[in-house]
């Protein structure tokens, strides 16, 4: 079916890793040059009318970190909404959204769409977790807006990634996840960050994607952890007002620094 009404253009932009001093580096890319060179490149390919930030945002969960972060999404005008990553500090998080443009909301309607943000963060762990109260939350969200097109965004993984050392930190209860999604046929996809890599599989009639990092990549379906040498980059998706989306991923044209390969972790 051809689409004749503008879409609207969504940016999900995640981990960024960003820290309290912005001469900061993840193995050996400056975190906060990062995010403005991949802002850039999206302003330049197509403006945004939102943001999707899925956490990590901040890599030492500090106030300055955030503060950074909210300065490099000024210029773009548009909202953003922030999730929560393993790295983040939920309060320092929340304490600088809700300012400006960023925002941690539970869910957002806009162009005919509904989209929905979910905590899938443990304190004092890598990996993650849909407790009830968010669950509940999902499915009632869903079930007070039947007739409208969903997203549903989440920082960890609902599904394997065939990486070994990545899926021990994936959300730890996705059968309690996708009962809720599969009650409502008006999810059109799930998306994640938290992989630093691309991913994308259909279950069902719902798309399943990830998206890379604005910084360092991770190899795909590595053992142990392992860089992918290829450059930072961010999704993007455009919906329509029919309820069909299209989605892709642009990528820097090359990787801005050098990456430390001799680091067995971050």
């Amino acid at each position: 079916m051809q689409t004749t009404r503008k879409p609207l253009h969504v940016a999900q932009i995640t981990d960024t890793h960003l820290y309290a001093d912005s001469r900061g580096q993840l193995l050996g890319l400056n975190t906060h040059d990062c995010l403005q060179l991949v802002v850039d490149l999206a302003v330049r390919t197509q403006p945004p009318d939102l943001v999707v930030a899925s956490g990590d945002l901040a890599h030492d969960g500090s106030p300055q970190a955030y503060q950074h972060l909210h300065s490099s999404f000024s210029r773009l005008g548009v909202p953003v909404y922030c999730l929560p990553g393993n790295h983040d500090e939920a309060v320092a998080l929340r304490e600088n959204s809700e300012c400006g443009r960023l925002y941690s909301r539970r869910y957002t309607l806009v162009g005919g769409w509904l989209l929905v943000f979910l905590d899938s963060t443990v304190t004092g762990s890598d990996g993650g977790h849909l407790a009830d109260t968010e669950l509940d939350e999902l499915d009632n969200v869903l079930a007070s807006h039947p007739d409208l097109p969903a997203l549903v965004w989440l920082h960890h993984q609902p599904v394997n990634m065939g990486s070994r050392w990545l899926d021990t930190m994936a959300v730890d209860n996705p059968k309690a996840f996708f009962t809720v999604i599969d009650r409502h046929p008006q999810v059109r996809a799930v998306i994640w960050g938290h992989v630093h890599q691309t991913f994308e599989q259909q279950r069902n009639n719902v798309q399943l994607l990830s998206t890379p990092s604005t910084c360092v990549q991770f190899l795909p379906n590595s053992e142990k952890f392992a860089v992918d040498m290829i450059p930072p980059g961010y999704r993007w998706l455009e919906l329509y007002p029919d309820g069909t989306f299209k989605t892709g991923v642009t990528r820097l044209q090359m990787i801005p620094g050098d990456v430390d390969l001799g680091t067995p972790g971050y």
